[in-house]
């Protein structure tokens, strides 16, 4: 049984991973750029919802929502200031450099507003524990949350990019800007949802991460990013459907490289495993290769 409790556990990390990178993949299957200033934007959500709940007594959900409607506005306000002036630039260094320090300003403006010290994030998720064989088996109401809302969203996503005139947009601009510019489709407006999309997720997954995980720093959202962009390279980044998989693979990876091996080679394990992936098949699990014409 302890097997099957430490998998549970590792499919819900993983779903915290699959909605994280879930950012990634999109901004970079549309925008081609990497936003490593999206962990932190899981930091900055967690902080709303512990400022708004543990100062201001708010209810849980009014709180969520507040954060989800501050990393959107947060993350299309990134998009416009620091990412848009550089898309155009003649090195794509020059975007991955901004993202960096986009991140680092992030958390520096954390430390200042919260201070450097571990806040106990408040227990806003409070449903009942599933039992499971005669006892020997619970699966924590966090847990099974935190899976359902992965599943949802993901179902939504792929109809949202499937069914609706702005999914498919998405679809237009990751092929050929150029060409969607020209069917008249708003490419700044496309890019700019886009991000918006991939942050309010960032904020549920630093809800549900810091309700598995009760502390809150401001570098909460550094390792859980870096973990959830491995997810999308194991995946196929750029690929949505490859997000979820490589997400809960890899949560799995680390919960069982934890439990049997060592806890403290857990994040070598992690990185081995995609090491080993990207020998095997460079575009990660679901991932497409491309042909360039010269």
């Amino acid at each position: 049984m302890s097997f099957l409790s430490y998998l549970i556990n590792g499919i819900s990390l993983g779903s915290v991973y699959a909605i994280i990178a879930l950012g990634y993949t999109m901004v970079y299957g549309i925008a081609k750029m990497l936003n490593f200033a999206h962990g932190d934007i899981i930091m900055i959500g967690a902080y709303i919802v512990f400022t708004c709940v543990s100062t201001a007594g708010m209810h849980p959900a009014l709180a969520v929502l507040l954060a989800v409607i501050g990393c959107t506005v947060l993350g299309v306000l990134i998009e416009r200031v620091a990412y848009r002036p550089l898309r155009s630039a003649a090195s794509p260094l020059a975007v991955l450099i901004t993202a960096i320090g986009m991140s680092y300003l992030l958390q520096n403006l954390a430390l200042l507003i919260f201070g450097a010290n571990t806040k106990n994030f408040p227990e806003i998720i409070t449903l009942p524990s599933l039992s499971l064989a005669d006892g020997q088996l619970n699966i924590t109401g966090t847990s099974l949350l935190t899976i359902g809302v992965c599943v949802v969203i993901m179902a939504a996503l792929m109809i949202f990019i499937r069914k609706t005139k702005a999914g498919q947009a998405m679809l237009a601009v990751s092929e050929d800007k150029g060409a969607a510019q020209l069917m008249g489709i708003n490419v700044n407006g496309t890019i700019a949802l886009t991000f918006a999309i991939g942050s309010a997720l960032a904020a549920i997954a630093g809800v549900l991460l810091c309700s598995a995980y009760p502390s809150l720093t401001p570098y909460t959202g550094s390792m859980p990013g870096i973990r959830a962009f491995v997810a999308a390279v194991f995946g196929g980044i750029g690929s949505v459907p490859g997000a979820l998989i490589g997400g809960i693979l890899l949560g799995v990876i680390e919960i069982l490289g934890r439990a049997y091996i060592s806890s403290q080679l857990a994040d070598a394990i992690v990185f081995g495993v995609l090491i080993v992936v990207l020998l095997v098949k460079p575009t990660g699990i679901l991932g497409k290769n491309i042909q360039e014409k010269v």
